[in-house]
């Protein structure tokens, strides 16, 4: 038996995809949207049918699915909001994610059967906005990502209230994402899903009898990244988030890619079940920050949870290109040591590759032959196409490759 109480692990999911990926991977729950009324409208999303299904699948492995309905809503959208929420009664995701009071309002009337949880964006900074909160029919609040652990564990002792938390993603310079530069540079509105992110462009400053002379405000010869925050990343310290009493570990990404998705899951899943199996013996593995630096980020800091200022100075880089490059997915189970595999980037013979399996370390293999769809041998595989490889480990389908 756990010694600890194990919070749950939750993961986004932008598409189908990306909800078997999470579920392969080991998440106890997801977050994921209908084709409205979320922040994340590029990122795919479900059809209301599709997100039948996607509940269903869920379940069938035991885990949970929250909605998110977390916009705030214009008043030509009212009736739109409120057929959504009477399709979910036939859904039934085990709760759905919202920030507007009205939308809450709503909720209680035409889904009272469904739990709600509260977003991010309602900016839930104390533990008597908890308690309002609470006493409004929330069961769950996301803390607002200024907040220390300190202040996130007062808001769960003194609030009665379950608390989840950003573990691990993107952060916003924005006051817990509210945020207008993208409304005003690009006329999309990030509180409804269509955040241009305008925080990760390049400025200059300029004088205005001086046009088109631009002058930098910091040396860096690519411009200035005033806004640009790094990524977060608490893997170095979840048994102080599990101490703090939080209850469900949330990572940011729905318009991520399944390379960072997998990757995200299956080591948080490890380290969390390592600290809550046997806190005495836990150590943090260094093979845990070593995968998170081979998927894309800003580079990582701890943000607002230990109250460090230096944690929270601007990223002053591009984007960090890493050296792994995610090749493909396994499709098929292995049969001896050919598999099947949906090809995402070209991919040779003789390639060295990583073979990213859930709760095992990643096994490094050789592609020995690549068979194509006509049962030829190629020297090569081209993204999209659907191909047979050899490998000496046994993969099974939702398994990821990356070349090294």
């Amino acid at each position: 038996m756990p010694i600890m109480p194990k919070p749950e692990l939750l993961a986004p999911a932008g598409n189908f995809e990306k909800l078997e990926i999470a579920i392969h991977y080991g998440a106890d729950a997801v977050y994921l949207a209908g084709k409205d009324f979320s922040l994340r409208n590029f990122s795919g999303n479900f059809t209301m049918e599709e997100m039948a299904r996607a509940v269903e699948l869920a379940h069938t492995h035991g885990v949970k699915v929250y909605a998110a309905c977390n916009i705030y809503s214009r008043n030509t959208e009212q009736q739109a909001v409120t057929d959504y929420l009477a399709r979910l009664v036939d859904i039934k995701p085990d709760a759905v994610i919202i920030a507007d009071p009205g939308i809450l309002m709503e909720a209680r009337r035409v889904i009272p059967e469904i739990p709600i949880h509260l977003s991010t964006q309602a900016n839930t900074t104390n533990y008597r906005s908890a308690l309002f909160w609470k006493a409004l029919g929330v069961r769950r609040i996301n803390a607002a990502r200024e907040l220390t652990l300190g202040e996130i564990s007062e808001i769960a002792v003194n609030g009665a209230m379950d608390v989840e938390a950003f573990v691990h993603g993107a952060m916003c310079i924005s006051y817990s994402g509210r945020c207008l530069l993208s409304s005003f540079m690009t006329n999309r509105d990030a509180n409804r899903g269509m955040c241009c992110q305008p925080c990760r462009f390049n400025y200059t400053v300029m004088e205005a009898k001086r046009p088109g002379q631009y002058y930098p405000l910091v040396e860096d010869d690519r411009g200035s990244y005033v806004f640009n925050s790094h990524d977060l990343c608490m893997i170095g310290h979840i048994p102080e988030m599990i101490r703090a009493g939080i209850v469900a570990l949330k990572i940011e990404g729905r318009m991520k890619g399944i390379n960072y998705l997998a990757t995200t899951v299956n080591v948080y899943r490890e380290a969390i079940d390592s600290f809550c199996n046997d806190p005495e013996s836990y150590r943090i593995q260094p093979e845990w920050g070593r995968e998170l630096d081979r998927i894309s980020n800003r580079g990582y800091c701890t943000g607002f949870y230990f109250g460090d200022p230096g944690q929270l100075i601007p990223n002053y880089r591009d984007d960090i290109n890493t050296p792994h490059t995610f090749v493909a997915k396994v499709t098929g189970e292995s049969s001896g040591q050919t598999v099947a595999i949906q090809v995402r980037n070209k991919l040779f013979r003789g390639d060295r590759v990583d073979i990213i399996r859930p709760g095992c370390p990643v096994k490094q293999d050789v592609i020995g032959s690549i068979i194509d769809s006509e049962g030829r041998f190629a020297e090569y595989a081209q993204p999209g196409s659907t191909v047979s490889v050899n490998l000496s480990c046994q993969c099974r389908p939702n398994d990821l490759i990356r070349r090294v």
